[in-house]
């Protein structure tokens, strides 16, 4: 799955998704636990296209809870360190 981070004020989401092409966008301004869900949101629709939205919501926010809880952080390897 390919991911693509870019502000996405514009369309009025956090993130989307494109089953089509396996690649879901990501709002780039988002942060912490936020990022977490949409992430997860996003991931499900592309390997679940079946699920409600109400699934996929809920299972995001459940999944996200459990990471959390678990003490994962998303880390910035941009400066190579």
């Amino acid at each position: 799955m390919k991911v693509i981070y870019r502000k996405l004020g514009r369309e009025k989401a956090f993130g989307m998704s494109d089953y089509g092409v396996n690649t879901i966008v990501i709002d780039s301004r988002l942060q912490g636990r936020k990022h977490l869900e949409v992430s997860l949101h996003e991931s499900l629709h592309i390997y679940f296209p079946e699920k409600s939205e109400t699934f996929v919501k809920n299972t995001a926010r459940k999944l996200a809870n459990v990471l959390w809880r678990m003490n994962y952080r998303r880390v910035d390897n941009s400066l190579g360190i």
